[in-house]
């Protein structure tokens, strides 16, 4: 077996200091030793690997601004597929073991020419990479366990005009904040969706028109039910009407009443828009990344579980993805929530305890999410899927979020 039947795709977010995402560090890890760096063993793996993430990027990942962080070591640099990639978004990350020769710092310049951009890996554990840095554009810096003080003097050292530091292994939201503080301005790690502060806080009224709206939906109620919830609330409406009339439904003539938007969207898809609608709409103070996340989340759990259920199952899928970050971003706890919902016993299982049928599903979008190897390969063995069909749904949830435009 080659190494390019069994390498693992993850993906991580870099934000800016407003929480948007301005680029994902792609991790390419082999199978058998979970290491990040298969392209050593094997240059055909290395171009498969830039042959899927140039196609995602050219065909059905929508990047607009965003960048590609991917991993590069000698063999990587030097490789004459890295030039098939399209330069002004791509971020060439050179790995801390590179050796650093007068051949690799020729490579370097030339790609740079060709707009190529090079981020180092943690330079002030790696002396030996400092030698690059006339030619970095990114340099990030591993904040565990590191005082304010510390990534203070890291950032007078490096960052200049031309060169931007990246605080990754980012995990809680204070830190986040002295790290803003002290004048990063760009991360990379969950921070944002870890719970902070959660208390028993009321869901606002929009928030709430919406639960309604969903109760009213997973209990079968009667289209003019489900149309005064509506009436109810008329950003709920405007939302609905906007969302129907757009070019995606590519209908003939205008939609101008709540019912007969009921009527050509269906239950399953009112389903869907309402659960899209609880993460986006109203008063939702949080985060474009944890938005896309849940939303990334949503999508990929039903692209999981999409050859074991029937179309309602998978709806649930989703729903079960995109609410699994609802306590975060509410900051209020998943008990009280689901207080409010009554959803399927099923997707309360998968939510609160990740068990049932659903559960497993969710666990390893969480495990793509932190790009946890071993947890990867173990769920998707218990699922009986294959490595290829969990990157490929990867791939797919993070064009499909994409191409939301949120």
């Amino acid at each position: 077996m080659t190494t390019s039947q069994h390498s693992i795709i993850g993906r991580q977010p870099v934000v800016n200091d407003q929480q948007q995402i301005i680029g994902y560090e792609f991790f390419f890890r082999n199978e058998t030793d979970g290491s990040n760096t298969p392209f050593e063993e094997d240059i055909q793996t290395c171009a498969r690997i830039l042959n899927t993430t140039m196609d995602e990027m050219h065909e059905s990942w929508l990047l607009g601004q965003q960048l590609a962080f991917i991993n590069v070591d000698h063999v990587m640099l030097n490789s004459v597929f890295l030039e098939l990639m399209p330069a002004e978004k791509t971020v060439l990350e050179v790995v801390h073991h590179l050796q650093v020769t007068p051949e690799i710092l020729a490579r370097c310049q030339e790609l740079k020419q060709l707009k190529f951009r090079i981020a180092l890996d943690n330079p002030q554990h790696y002396p030996h990479l400092e030698a690059l840095l006339p030619y970095a554009d990114f340099i990030k810096i591993d904040m565990r366990n590191v005082d304010i003080a510390q990534a203070k003097q890291w950032l007078k050292k490096y960052q200049h005009d031309q060169c931007s530091l990246i605080a990754e292994k980012v995990e809680e939201n204070n830190q986040f904040q002295d790290l803003l503080d002290a004048g990063y301005h760009q991360f990379q790690g969950y921070f944002y969706a870890k719970p902070e502060n959660i208390s028993s806080k009321v869901i606002n009224p929009s928030f709430d028109g919406v639960l309604h709206l969903l109760n009213l939906v997973s209990q079968e109620a009667e289209n003019k039910d489900i149309e005064n919830g509506f009436k109810r609330d008329t950003t709920l409406s405007y939302k609905l009407l906007r969302y129907i009339n757009s070019v995606g439904f590519g209908l003939s003539c205008e939609v101008q009443s709540i019912g007969h938007a009921l009527t050509i969207l269906g239950r399953n898809q009112l389903y869907r828009w309402l659960t899209l609608l609880m993460v986006t709409a109203g008063n939702n103070s949080s985060s474009p990344a944890l938005m896309k996340t849940s939303i990334t989340r949503g999508r990929l759990t039903e692209l999981l579980g999409e050859p074991f259920f029937e179309k309602r199952d998978r709806d649930n899928l989703f729903v079960v993805g995109v609410f699994s970050l609802l306590d975060v971003m509410l900051k209020v706890p998943m008990e009280n929530i689901l207080e409010k919902l009554q959803l399927p016993e099923t997707i309360v299982d998968a939510l609160v305890e990740r068990q049932g049928i659903f559960g497993p599903f969710l666990k390893l979008t969480e495990a793509c999410e932190d790009a946890n190897n071993e947890e990867i390969l173990e769920m998707a063995a218990m699922l009986q899927l294959k490595p290829e069909k969990v990157n490929q749904c990867h791939m797919e949830a993070l064009a499909w979020t994409e191409a939301l435009g949120i």
